[in-house]
């Protein structure tokens, strides 16, 4: 038997089995990142256009939401928490408006800051500001768990 022959067929097929777990781990870490996003899209989905089951598909009950906003003419920030049931709320009015063609033209734009196996934190840009949100793999769901937002600097 060639030694040189087995050694250079051991070598391809470890380097063969080290992709496909490398190829594995990067798609896994896709999923998640894809999750990751389709959650906050819900949570910005469920506010733009009404739809409540959005909101209790990603985000947790447990919710933690605290924004800071201007009123008109105002040069000074006010602080806001926001409730899971307020959520709800804001959500279901939405819909009563039934307005999606101007739903369709809000800025809508989602990054995904960082994520591990249980936990994750990403960025919101919509009509209203900016939101940070952290994301916690809750029965093998991403919901979104803390949410602190602010309106647009003037």
């Amino acid at each position: 038997m060639n030694y040189d022959h087995t050694l250079q067929n051991f070598k391809m097929k470890n380097t063969i089995v080290s992709f496909l777990i490398m190829a594995s781990i990067w798609s896994y870490g896709q999923e998640d990142n894809e999750k990751v996003k389709n959650a906050v899209l819900d949570y910005v989905d469920a506010f733009y256009y009404g739809d409540t089951t959005k909101i209790i598909r990603s985000i947790s009950a447990d919710i933690v939401k605290y924004g800071y906003y201007r009123k008109k003419d105002e040069t000074v920030y006010a602080g806001e928490p926001m409730s899971y049931r307020q959520m709800l709320d804001y959500a279901t009015a939405v819909k009563k408006r039934n307005n999606p063609a101007a739903a369709d033209k809000h800025v809508k734009k989602i990054e995904v800051l960082d994520y591990q196996d249980q936990t994750a934190a990403a960025k919101l840009t919509a009509w209203w500001g900016t939101d940070y949100l952290l994301l916690s793999k809750i029965n093998g769901n991403w919901m979104i768990t803390h949410v602190l937002w602010q309106s647009p600097q003037k």
